[in-house]
Formats: structure tokens, sequence, C-alpha cells
């Protein structure tokens, strides 16, 4: 069965809860199909959209960059830029489409987006970051949030952290994600700049300390439920998971609901995941989609058991033709031992 959640604005409250558990924005990855695929694990842990730039939408003219199904709810719609107004406009769009919860990325560190002055480097310009968060609280009513590394480059994190949290919080934000490293945007590429900086998620521990009223998500070298529940306990309010949610999500997502939230699981294998999504990719086929639109994101569903490498060949291999279709999907699980198909 697809799970499906209410449309429409989700409260503040409501956002806050969802986000004990979210997914991070991943450029190429989370698409709309994969958190649709990611949605049936959990209902309850808050997805985000890939980067979406404000220029996109306001000068572009890119909506369709927005769209999602309300199943997915609760979702998030991140957005980079480093203009107010722009940004404001671009939130009211967001908000329009119904996403749950505006993010400001102030993390990506990758040249395309210093170029555009937007992402990582912006921890450089507090001030600036400020204004732009101003702007989209006063464009939206749902939550504006920021998600941000702990410095750049020769930056000093002990100062130039509480320096820029005070000044996004006196803005309006109350809800931040830290990703606890930084970013060296001269020296490093993106991929290494998700690896080489040490991780500090002490310092991001004494931040939450510091500012109680603000809640904090912690991000960066998190895999598994019980490294999340840790965290949790530990005196966070949230934990984002990216690469790890994306590479093994069933040992992220499926069992979250009922560890995090003390809900019903609405599937309770990964066997009945493959079944929840058939509706949805009989419906892409039917739009004139790909197989491989969807099921790429679905290679890493038995990560670590039994038929795990046949199912991601078949998949790999068959599903990228025009007419693939389900029963390439039928021959993937096929390949699978029934003790992985059950696994929890």
């Amino acid at each position: 069965m697809t799970i499906s959640a209410e449309p429409g604005k989700q409260g503040v409250s409501v956002v806050r809860r969802a986000a004990r558990l979210s997914v991070a924005p991943m450029m190429d990855w989370t698409d709309r199909h994969c958190r649709m695929f990611h949605r049936q694990m959990s209902r309850h842990a808050l997805l985000y959209t890939e980067m979406v730039t404000s220029a996109a939408l306001v000068r572009g003219g890119a909506r369709q960059l927005l769209r999602f199904d309300p199943a997915e709810h609760p979702v998030a719609l991140q957005l980079g830029g480093s203009e107010p107004a722009e940004l404001a406009q671009a939130a009211r769009m967001g908000e329009a489409e119904g996403y749950d919860e505006i993010n400001l990325n102030v993390g990506c560190p990758s040249d395309r987006v210093q170029a555009g002055t937007f992402g990582a480097v912006l921890m450089t310009q507090p001030a600036l970051v400020a204004e732009c968060v101003a702007a989209m609280q006063a464009a939206v009513r749902v939550p504006v949030t920021v998600k941000c590394r702990i410095g750049v480059d020769e930056q000093d994190p002990e100062e130039t952290l509480p320096d820029f949290l005070d000044k996004v919080r006196a803005a309006g934000t109350r809800r931040v994600i830290i990703h606890a490293r930084k970013a060296w945007l001269q020296g490093l590429s993106p991929k290494e700049n998700r690896d080489i900086p040490p991780l500090d998620h002490d310092l991001v521990r004494r931040m939450k300390a510091r500012y109680p009223d603000l809640h904090v998500s912690l991000n960066g070298g998190i895999a598994g439920l019980d490294a999340v529940e840790a965290k949790l306990h530990h005196g966070f309010d949230g934990v984002m998971v990216g690469r790890a949610a994306y590479h093994d999500p069933a040992a992220v997502l499926l069992g979250a609901d009922a560890r995090l939230w003390g809900a019903a699981q609405s599937v309770r294998d990964r066997a009945e995941i493959v079944e929840a999504m058939r509706p949805h990719i009989a419906h892409h086929l039917e739009s004139g989609g790909k197989l491989a639109q969807v099921t790429r994101h679905m290679l890493g569903l038995f990560a670590g058991q039994p038929g795990a490498r046949a199912w991601r060949r078949i998949l790999s291999e068959r599903g990228q033709g025009s007419a693939a279709g389900l029963d390439v999907l039928d021959e993937a699980l096929a390949a699978v031992p029934r003790p992985a198909l059950e696994a929890v």
C-alpha cells in the first residue's frame, strides 16, 4: 500500500516534530522519485528537495522544478540564492505549491554555487544571510530554516558560528541544520569537502546548549538509525542524514516511525517497499517516463543483504532502455532471496 500523508501546509510544530529525522537535500539524488521511495519507509521523516536556485524560479520561470506528489508530505523546499527580494519571491512560490518548509542553502561548497554567491560562501556574509532570511520570513507563513556549515576556510568556528547563529536567529529563523564540518572553498573539491574536513559534533552540541530556543539538527557523518537515536539522546533536536540514507535507505528509514515517533510502520520489510512503489512507477511509465529514472534511487534497498548485487545489476543493466517496464523490477526482485526480502 502506498503511503499518503495529509496534503497542505503542516504547522511549525508538526514540521519540527518531523525534523527529528530528515533526509538531506542532495543534488541529482533527492528528486521527486527518490522522495517517494523514501516516503514508503517512513511516514514521518522530513524530506528535502534538491537545491533549487531562486533565479531559476523567478527569472527562469522553471516552476516545474517545484513539482511534487502530495504523498511526499512533510516535504521541504531548499532554495539557493543571495538576493533577498528574489528569495522572498521564490519562497512565496514554494509556499503556494504546498511545501511545508522553505530552507536556505548556506552549505554547498561547489565552484558553480560560489560563483553565484550562494551556498557555503555565504558563511562569510552573515548579515546578508540574515537579510535574506528576514525577507523570506516576511513573505511566507511556513517555517524558514537555514542549513549551514560550521565555517569556511580560515574561519574559527568557535567565533564565527555563534555570530552567524546570532544573526539568523535575530532575523527570525527558529530552526537550523548544521553540517558539522568546515567547507574549504579553496583547495578541496565538493566531494572532498564531504569527507576530509574533520567532523565537530561537539561544537554543534555546544551551540544547541548556547541557543536553547533554536531547534538544532545535526548533519554529517551519521549512518543508521541507532546513530540517529544516540544523537537525539545526547540533546540534539533533530538529525539529518545524507549519503547513508541514499546508499542504504532501509538502515536509516525502515523502523524509524516506530522508534522515533512511536507510530505504526506502514511497511514491514523490503519486499513491501518495492510493492508500495509499483503504482508510482506505473504512473511514471504511463506518463512517458523511463524506469531507470525511478529505480536508480532504489539500487541501495538491499544493501548488505544476500542478492543485493543481482538486484543492482538487473536494474542498472536492463532498466535503462525506453521499453523497460515493471517486468524488469519483477526480475530484479526474483533474484533476491526471501530472507533479504523480509529483512527489516
